[in-house]
């Protein structure tokens, strides 16, 4: 699929942050190759990654050929960029498993088709990196890049200059010469002369580029993307609390559709442009209408969508909707009754439970009992009386008073009973 101008197509999805002069000229009349770095220390990718993968897909989409380049060597050093402290360092064989992992999450945005003239090519730096000695790297590349140059780099003196920071070891300050000798090497061997990333990589980006100049005599081009960030508006690290995860055993399909469903007017309208391949005219006609009927959250509900169905599947979004959807049911121990007991988990993931024996269940629960004196969800037997006689409790979606026995006919699956108190407050209890 051939798309508009690649630097048109990203810069109206709002996907520039810095740009090499001379970037657009040169992507005119032949096919390029760009690469992205990522870390395969983990065995999954977050969304803090799909910024840089959307830019590889819509460079393959424009015609050119994305590579994925795996970090299996400097993986195994660790990146300062963004980090206060140096990263724990993980073996090949681990690494070498979380790079599979990383694959099959990357193919789901790219075309690995051999026998297309612009398909994406997954390389792994440990394989050029392994058989050259430090001797040899010293000698042939390091005397190429001068101390000073790689101190001017402002991922170094943010390490070198923070009072909080343990420092920099020597085999971080490396990092950006081992990341630059990968961007010559692919200019060398796979014809690349394009690198991509956050806007956190321009120092080691540029970096590279001014390897292949002294190196080859050559040019190398560079071009970020913004971070995603949180709501506090730090990054979305590995090493932070909080990330989606592309796995879903990391983070379930239900809370990755959650997450996007979620999001505020503003941030959707943002996200919209650049987690999904919809175009300008389609993004525009979607706004228009979420603004005529904002609380139908037309956008929120097109981004989940798209970034659901890419990410996972048609059919886990279709899953992740309809244990949505349960939620909002007039029909609900009916409705849920009728999915699976792994989405229903999915649904009332870190609810808190408690395990009751079926004997109780046939002899009749009372309302109390099932708040304070058994499960211990309310913190006091008054503050359970007081949320009953305030109609708060509702036992499956129905609203129950204190006289309320809860028996066998409120089993969902012969297994499950759903508790509310008010709207934000969800409890389990569980029959064994």
């Amino acid at each position: 699929m051939k798309s508009n101008n690649f630097i048109d197509e990203i810069k109206w999805r709002g996907m520039i942050h810095d740009i090499m002069p001379g970037f657009e000229d040169f992507l005119k009349g032949n096919i390029r190759s760009a690469y992205i770095g990522f870390d395969p220390t983990s065995n999954s990718l977050h969304i803090g990654h799909l910024v840089p993968i959307m830019l590889l897909a819509h460079f393959q989409r424009s015609g050119h050929r994305p590579i994925a380049l795996v970090g299996g060597a400097t993986g195994m050093i660790g990146d300062p960029s963004g980090k206060s402290s140096e990263r724990n360092l993980l073996d090949e064989a681990i690494l070498k498993t979380n790079q599979k992992q990383i694959k099959d999450q990357l193919a789901h945005f790219l075309d690995f088709d051999e026998s297309k003239s612009n398909a994406a090519l997954l390389l792994n730096n440990l394989e050029w990196m392994k058989g050259l000695t430090f001797l040899d790297f010293i000698r042939d590349v390091g005397k190429h890049m001068t101390v000073n140059y790689m101190m001017s780099k402002d991922s170094v003196k943010n390490r070198i200059s923070n009072d909080e920071a343990e420092g920099m070891s020597f085999t971080e300050f490396s990092y950006q010469l081992v990341q630059g000798y990968d961007f010559l090497y692919l200019y060398k061997n796979f014809d690349c002369s394009i690198q991509m990333g956050g806007s956190d990589q321009w120092g080691n980006i540029t970096s590279g580029a001014e390897l292949i100049r002294r190196m080859d005599n050559g040019k190398g081009y560079a071009l970020t993307c913004p971070l995603i960030t949180k709501s506090d508006g730090s990054k979305f690290g590995k090493t932070q609390q909080g990330n989606i995860w592309l796995d879903p055993k990391k983070t379930s399909v239900f809370k990755f559709y959650q997450y996007w469903l979620n999001t505020s007017d503003e941030d959707a309208e943002k996200h919209i442009k650049i987690f999904t391949f919809l175009t300008e005219e389609e993004i525009k006609k979607i706004a228009s209408e979420h603004k005529k009927a904002p609380h139908l959250r037309v956008l929120q509900k097109t981004l989940s969508k798209e970034i659901t169905s890419i990410v996972h599947s048609d059919e886990a979004y279709e899953n992740a909707l309809k244990a949505s959807n349960i939620l909002f049911s007039n029909n609900f121990k009916e409705d849920i009754e009728a999915i699976d007991e792994s989405i229903f988990l999915e649904i009332f993931e870190g609810v808190p439970q408690y395990e009751i024996e079926s004997s109780i269940i046939n002899k009749g629960l009372d309302m109390i009992s099932a708040l304070s004196n058994t499960t211990n969800f309310l913190q006091s037997n008054s503050e359970a009386r007081r949320a009953l006689r305030e109609n708060s409790i509702s036992i499956n979606k129905n609203k129950v008073n204190e006289d309320y026995l809860i028996d066998k006919k409120d089993l969902i699956s012969n297994k499950y009973i759903i508790l509310n108190k008010g709207k934000r407050n969800t409890y389990i209890i569980k029959v064994v």
